[in-house]
């Protein structure tokens, strides 16, 4: 009977492919280029041997030893950790996704923009003729968030097949984005637009804000970043054939891949963009820097061809609205299903004597829909309190990309760091093993803890010794201020529980 079993289970090519397509972002290409140029790639493939392929082994065991587990980061916490450590983690890995949430809502205008206009003008947005530019895309953020979330609690789950669409436009942006360039450094006979002229631009970042040994550091966490998501495919172990062989060569396999992939497209981005004349200006942001790199790729094309400067730059406007049709697309699948599958996970999950019970209450379409309100006043705040407090885009955008950075790898110092006391455990089954040695084991999360707390901790005081504390504050609020009310709630839960006991 195990023959045909196997036959449905996944082989190692498709989990590597499933790997390459949930986790590999494009996003994290351009970003990368802007920070640091060529000399992100070594940060990048040190984040693939440090974290993605010793952390992903964990995950993996962690999912096959609690696959019936509900609640999944939370149960994996709370099997390994106890129950208030694992609502406090849970907590702030949920307010990952929400600070998500508050990103995209403010970045979903640049596609638009792009889409309209083949190029980034946010900048020039006065809505009413009285609200700055920033105001403006706060203002439309809120507005975002408030529609999806009516949609969505009233249950209109069809429209995530439109994310489907837009993953096959974002698959095929980075992919066409190597081809043409290439086509465009065989034209230009070899010549590249960043030019490498010894191999201290491979260690040494033009950009003058990634000078400094910290702010080189806290660029690990923009690395780490790259790589995360992982912990949602430990789930996936026991739909692997043969998977005490299968899924760690599938990691390894991908995670070298993957590393090949942002190294060689990085590299890649340094054949049409300069990074001093495209992106040492004030029009280029962590917002938009995708759109002009497309766009320049359009241009730069068009030119190697013998086009004149005119057709170059429409071309360039139109490869931007292609870039922009794609990103606007993906947002808004991911968004629906992101603005109520974490919450409902988590609250479904967890024990429901620690919510209030309307929280935890489903309405006719079977969401939460009062937690959905709840998760949407708190995005539509800090956007407000974010983009009203003066900040120019660059900074904005930075202040953005520097939450979700921090917010999306502080939730790994709960899981790996429970990963020992796991270990210890004796009283449930574990299909998939990989870490033997206990040794060993606690070596590897050792090395990983202190890569993550140095990451964290240099993004947090980079901007503190620049002065910048409007940054630092907005950088390290997520997972803190989730984490206190993560604690408060359990405690009042707790208490109340024990009192309906008594």
């Amino acid at each position: 009977m195990e023959q045909p079993t196997n036959h449905k289970k996944m082989s190692t090519k498709s989990l590597v492919l499933m790997i390459l397509s949930s986790i590999f972002g494009f996003a994290n290409v351009t970003v990368a280029y802007d920070q640091m140029g060529y000399a992100s790639i070594i940060w990048y493939v040190f984040a693939a041997v440090i974290f993605f392929l010793p952390s992903s082994l964990m995950f993996a065991e962690y999912g096959s030893a609690l696959s019936s587990a509900k609640g999944g980061i939370y149960s994996w916490l709370k099997e390994s950790i106890g129950e208030r450590l694992a609502f406090i983690g849970t907590f702030i890995w949920l307010s990952a996704w929400i600070i998500w949430m508050i990103a995209v809502a403010s970045k979903v205008w640049i596609p638009v923009s792009n889409i309209f206009f083949g190029t980034d003008k946010t900048t020039t947005w006065h809505l009413f003729g009285i609200f700055s530019p920033m105001q403006t895309i706060g203002l439309l953020g809120i507005i975002w968030v408030i529609v999806i979330t009516f949609i969505s609690t009233r249950g209109f789950q069809q429209i995530t097949k439109i994310a489907s669409i837009g993953g096959f436009f974002s698959i095929g942006l980075p992919v066409l984005f190597v081809i043409l360039s290439s086509v465009v450094l065989v034209l230009n006979h070899g010549q590249l637009a960043e030019p490498v002229r010894s191999t201290a631009v491979f260690i040494k970042s033009p950009n003058p804000l990634f000078a400094s040994p910290i702010a080189i550091m806290s660029f690990v966490v923009y690395a780490i970043f790259a790589y995360g998501g992982m912990e949602s495919m430990g789930g996936v172990v026991d739909k692997v054939a043969h998977p005490k062989q299968n899924f760690p060569r599938g990691i390894i396999i991908g995670g070298i891949i993957m590393a090949l992939l942002y190294s060689v497209t990085i590299f890649f981005v340094g054949v049409t963009a300069n990074w001093q004349q495209l992106l040492g200006g004030n029009h280029v942001n962590l917002g938009n820097i995708t759109y002009v790199l497309i766009n320049n790729l359009g241009y730069q094309l068009a030119l190697a061809l013998g086009a004149s400067t005119q057709v170059a730059l429409i071309t360039g406007q139109w490869f931007a609205r292609y870039a922009g049709i794609s990103m606007f697309i993906a947002y808004i699948g991911s968004f629906f299903v992101l603005s109520y599958s974490p919450i409902k996970s988590f609250i479904e999950g967890s024990d429901p004597k620690l919510w209030p019970k309307r929280v935890t209450k489903l309405n006719q379409q079977q969401m939460p829909s009062f937690a959905m309100w709840l998760q949407a006043i708190i995005v539509s705040v800090i956007i407000f309190l974010i983009t009203f407090s003066g900040s120019g885009a660059q900074k904005f955008y930075l202040i953005l990309t520097d939450m979700a950075n921090i917010s999306s790898t502080f939730p790994y110092l709960f899981l790996i760091g429970a990963f020992p006391f796991f270990k210890k455990l004796t009283n449930i089954d574990r299909p998939f093993v990989f870490y033997k040695n206990k040794y060993f084991t606690n070596f590897v999360v050792i090395i990983i803890m202190v890569v993550l707390i140095l990451g964290i901790g240099f993004t947090a005081v980079e901007p503190l010794m620049e002065h910048d504390y409007q940054t630092a504050f907005w950088t390290i609020f997520g997972p803190l201020f989730f984490g206190l009310v993560g604690w408060i709630m359990y405690e009042i839960g707790h208490r109340s529980a024990l009192q309906i006991k008594k």
